[in-house]
């Protein structure tokens, strides 16, 4: 990673202030949208954990706040105080970090291992929590064997047939040669991401993603 003077940066902060979130703006801007599904999530963790979090704005001339982030937020808890940090910027500015912030945000990469062993840990009784959690998990893995995939690309038609992929397998069923190097092909990319070939969820979205990629030459 590379390394930043700190001295360079400015803290554009000016403070943090707990107003209703009744009395923020909405950012006319704002270019995201929330499903219900998302807002149902929220709900969630909201009532299992509490704001945890504050929401971004800048002070207008009139001394009224706009938001920049936590839109949803702010409806959700309408009549809640809600802890605002103020920032000194331009409203060009207030855009730049409203186009950037969740796009930046986006671009991090995922352990799959380590966000599944995250996952076992933490407890919800939120079902719309519980389903935001396993679209997420299984999004990331589903990438995860893309990736794979994609940069072994010839390398696996190379080793069609080839019972060394994946270690000693035996099936119980007959299967063609092709169908035997599929399934061998959707245990090697679990092993690589999993380390492991005993997780019947990793080798079923393994093998519907080395399927899909099959489908696709």
């Amino acid at each position: 990673m590379a390394k930043s003077k700190a001295a360079g940066f400015r803290d554009r902060i000016k403070e943090l202030r707990r107003v209703p979130a009744s009395s923020l703006l909405p950012n006319p801007k704002n270019w995201r949208t929330h499903p219900q599904a998302q807002q149902d999530a929220l709900m969630g963790i909201l009532s299992e954990i509490g704001i945890a979090d504050a929401v971004l704005a800048r002070e207008l001339p009139d001394g009224s706040l706009m938001l920049i982030d936590g839109h949803l937020r702010a409806e959700t808890v309408a009549d809640a105080k809600v802890p605002v940090l103020i920032l000194d910027v331009t409203e060009a500015e207030a855009d730049k970090i409203l186009a950037t912030l969740d796009p930046l945000a986006a671009m991090a990469e995922a352990d799959v291992a380590k966000f599944d062993e995250l996952l076992r840990s933490v407890d919800t009784g939120s079902e719309a929590l519980q389903q935001m959690l396993a679209v997420q998990h299984e999004d990331h893995i589903r990438q995860q064997l893309r990736d794979i995939a994609a940069a072994e690309g010839e390398e696996q038609d190379a080793e069609r047939g080839d019972p060394a992929n994946t270690g000693y397998v035996q099936f119980s069923v007959p299967l063609t040669a092709g169908q035997e190097h599929d399934v061998r092909s959707a245990l090697r990319l679990a092993k690589k991401v999993f380390a492991t070939e005993s997780s019947g969820e990793a080798l079923a979205l393994a093998a519907a993603e080395w399927r899909d990629s099959r489908s696709d030459q």
